[in-house]
């Protein structure tokens, strides 16, 4: 598997960890730390980080 389709994969994973912390009531801070990671994770991808 290439770089750019196994961190598309985390990003899937990331995100789906995020909706499920959303889910939580006042979760809002795991949700916030969840979300910092997936835009790390973008930029990564769109060749910003």
């Amino acid at each position: 598997m290439n770089d750019k389709k196994g961190l598309e994969l985390q990003i899937e994973e990331v995100r789906e960890k995020m909706y499920e912390a959303y889910n939580v009531p006042n979760n809002y801070s795991e949700v916030l730390r969840i979300s910092q990671q997936l835009d790390q994770l973008l930029n990564k991808l769109n060749g910003e980080g």
